[in-house]
């Protein structure tokens, strides 16, 4: 497999939510930094976005944000990390987090984390990358997601083999293990952009 050096991570930025999920991102930074992965991420300085980063800088890590620069209407970007780009729109940051990142974490997340994830999932389906797609579970928030996911392929809106493409753990360790256990990496064409 790949050696993978960096993961993109998708997660809320919303300063509401329960605090186990913003334990969960304390937690996920501090290993990122302890396994030596560049995070890459939307560029925000709050909610579980805000957490990761932090925590992954605290910890001696690595952090590359990129923020589109409408997006500092609705949250201040995140200054104190390794990194943090200001681009001009949310597909220039699609690309850029996807150019960056060797795999993806997805944390509990609200409309954009799902548009996001999702276009990388369908981007996977049409054979346009491998990168391991990984949604952690915590406090089984994804519960619906992965019974819903389980449905579309039930129901042959997606073929079975399409379920290899992302998978379910519930902790953060475990997260670190299936990266480990990520089906073989192949050579693709690099993404051509409009």
């Amino acid at each position: 497999m790949k050696e993978i050096k960096s993961i993109g991570v998708y997660c809320s930025a919303s300063e509401r939510v329960d605090g186990v999920y913003k334990t969960s991102a304390l937690e996920l930074g501090k290993q990122l930094a302890r396994h030596n992965l560049t995070m890459v991420y939307g560029g925000g300085a709050q909610g579980l976005m805000g957490v990761v980063a932090n925590s992954t800088m605290e910890a001696g890590g690595r952090v590359i944000g990129f923020m589109p620069d409408h997006l500092k209407e609705f949250e201040d970007p995140n200054w104190n990390i390794t990194e943090l780009h200001m681009v001009d729109t949310m597909h220039t940051r699609k690309k850029l987090m996807f150019e960056h990142s060797d795999a993806f974490f997805v944390l509990p997340g609200g409309f954009g984390t799902l548009d996001e994830t999702f276009e990388i999932i369908t981007w996977r389906q049409l054979q346009l990358h491998d990168k391991p797609v990984i949604f952690i579970n915590v406090n089984g928030y994804w519960d619906p997601l992965e019974d819903l996911m389980s449905n579309i392929i039930e129901q042959n809106f997606a073929k079975k083999e399409h379920r290899q493409y992302f998978k379910f753990v519930t902790t953060i360790p475990d997260a670190f293990k299936a990266l480990q256990t990520a089906p073989e990496q192949t050579s693709h064409e690099p993404l051509e952009w409009v």
